[in-house]
């Protein structure tokens, strides 16, 4: 068994593609018009075969809610690898990136925290 899809709940499908594409670097795997809304998935340059993250809209009523609290409460709806926390949040803050967390280091782990601009928050991590 392996993972071949995940998703976070945007906001806004066009706005969402753009900040994980030209702001995280992420490049688009699949744009399919589906209804009102696109089946909107993208993946790392890195690994174009690998794991998409679907960019899904957020129209479901228990969703708004949901994501709400997570936010509140501090919690990132997904996490990514990344080589060095501290050079990707020096990166991304040029960029005009809202991070929630400056990096942080717990024992052989980096985190850091920031805003996709759509509802969510996202945590970049190296280390074990």
């Amino acid at each position: 068994m392996r993972i071949r899809l995940t998703s976070v709940f945007v906001d806004d499908q066009e706005k969402a593609q753009r900040f994980y594409t030209d702001v995280l670097g992420f490049v688009t795997k699949h744009d399919v018009p589906a209804g009102a809304d696109r089946w909107l998935t993208v993946v790392s340059p890195e690994d174009p075969d690998g794991v998409e993250l679907l960019l899904e809209p957020s129209g479901h009523p228990a969703v708004g809610p949901y994501k709400t609290a997570l936010v509140r409460d501090g919690i990132p709806a997904a996490s990514f690898t990344v080589d060095d926390v501290r050079a990707e949040f020096d990166r991304l803050r040029a960029l005009g990136v809202r991070f929630t967390q400056e990096p942080v280091e717990m024992d052989s782990v980096t985190v850091a925290v920031l805003d996709d601009t759509c509802g969510n928050l996202i945590q970049i991590m190296h280390g074990e």
